[in-house]
């Protein structure tokens, strides 16, 4: 993976042809960096754009076909060295077999490959950073920097944007920050109808009038599902549901000791871990509070967002992206991250708010999303660095001629 000197290659003459554009991810399956890209596949298609995806697989690839992008199955997920040399053959293979103009590489094993792909092939080389990654191991920052070798890289928020200025040496001019987009069509109050609040009501048991405070995301233990639990046990109230929303992925024991924590504080009529919910809208719909408890710092933070689409107050972890995503005492609240009693303070408020009170605090929430976080607004975005990267490279050809 050392930066090994490669062969420039001069890019094709664009002026006559419809622009291609190849993402490439590890994988298709679920997850704001996968919705991304579908988003990001749909609109290219819808500009008048040939639109490709490259990744292993996965049940979102339906969704790319049935917006007219192409798929194309490679097992660029594999962080082995060897696999890794292969995907970047054929990787160029189909950047000159497509007359791909730009690779927008969206994860670290795949961007390997198709960094190298593109030089060797002749197209621009585009990232997005999603995250601040782990530094543990010696090698690892090195493993991460690829992320920030774009000609453009793309981060999802201005807290990424400066970590990887800051971590990875990044040329702060190639660097545009494009927050994540929200479907509003997806996330919109005014279209979730009441049978389908109701039949989540039902499956989860709760009684009418209850209050109902969530925590939507995967049960791994940095999404803070313990400090919620700690905090709730803090509130003291028993006339309060406290819904875990999210599945485990696998991770029986984690589940197993979020178990054992409700049973210690005595919290099985009030903390309950309900799954995962294919109606994300209409469960946010059934919140009275929603809380985003990550104890390290996200690059982004999507529930945040959608919980203020929906009009809910948010309660969020004061770091990482968090702080660009919700206006403390207008949107929601921003509490010390792992921290219960502070988050149980912030509970206390969020539930005594009266209706005047809710409802001016979601008419503030639901319009700053409209303005600043949609997945229309982030798709324009993207199309504009794409248009930015081809211009300079026409221009550069208009000067060499």
């Amino acid at each position: 993976m050392a930066n090994v000197a490669e062969p420039t290659i001069s890019k094709r003459d664009l002026t006559s042809q419809t622009p291609v554009v190849m993402q490439v991810v590890p994988s298709l399956v679920t997850g704001g960096v996968e919705r991304g890209t579908v988003d990001m596949a749909a609109a290219l298609v819808e500009a008048g754009w040939r639109s490709l995806v490259v990744s292993s697989g996965g049940p979102m690839v339906r969704e790319v076909l049935r917006a007219g992008g192409e798929h194309f199955e490679l097992p660029v997920q594999s962080k082995n060295p060897m696999v890794m040399r292969t995907n970047t053959e054929r990787l160029a293979n189909l950047i000159r077999e497509h007359s791909i103009d730009i690779v927008h590489a969206r994860s670290r094993a795949p961007a390997w490959s198709a960094r190298r792909a593109a030089r060797n092939a002749g197209a621009h080389f585009v990232t997005t950073i999603h995250a601040p990654y782990n530094l543990g191991l010696p090698l690892k920052r090195l493993y991460n920097s690829v992320m920030a070798d774009g000609e453009r890289v793309i981060a999802i928020s201005a807290f990424i944007a400066r970590h990887a200025i800051e971590t990875y040496r990044a040329d702060a001019e190639r660097i545009r920050v494009i927050h994540r987009g929200t479907d509003i069509n997806l996330f919109d109050p005014a279209r979730v109808s009441a049978e389908r609040v109701i039949k989540l009501s039902t499956d989860w048991r709760l009684a009418d009038g209850v209050p109902v405070v969530m925590l939507p995301g995967r049960l791994t233990r940095w999404k803070g599902q313990t400090v919620l639990i700690e905090a709730m046990a803090r509130l003291g109230r028993d006339d309060v549901r406290c819904l875990i929303v999210g599945s485990d992925q696998g991770r029986t024991s984690y589940r197993r000791e979020l178990e054992a924590l409700i049973a210690k504080h005595r919290l099985e009529s009030v903390v309950h871990l309900v799954g995962d919910c294919g109606d994300m809208p209409a469960a946010l719909m059934l919140a009275d509070t929603v809380v985003h408890a990550s104890t390290d710092p996200e690059g982004f933070g999507r529930v945040i967002v959608e919980a203020q689409a929906m009009g809910r107050p948010i309660i969020a972890a004061d770091h990482g992206a968090s702080r660009e995503l919700v206006l403390p005492d207008e949107t929601g609240w921003l509490v010390p991250p792992n921290d219960p009693g502070a988050l149980a303070a912030a509970l206390k408020k969020a539930l005594a708010l009266n209706v005047e009170q809710r409802e001016d605090l979601a008419a503030r929430a639901i319009r700053r999303v409209r303005e600043q976080f949609t997945k229309q607004a982030m798709c324009s975005a993207t199309l504009d660095v794409y248009r930015e990267v081809l211009a300079e490279s026409q221009a550069d050809g208009d000067v060499a001629a």
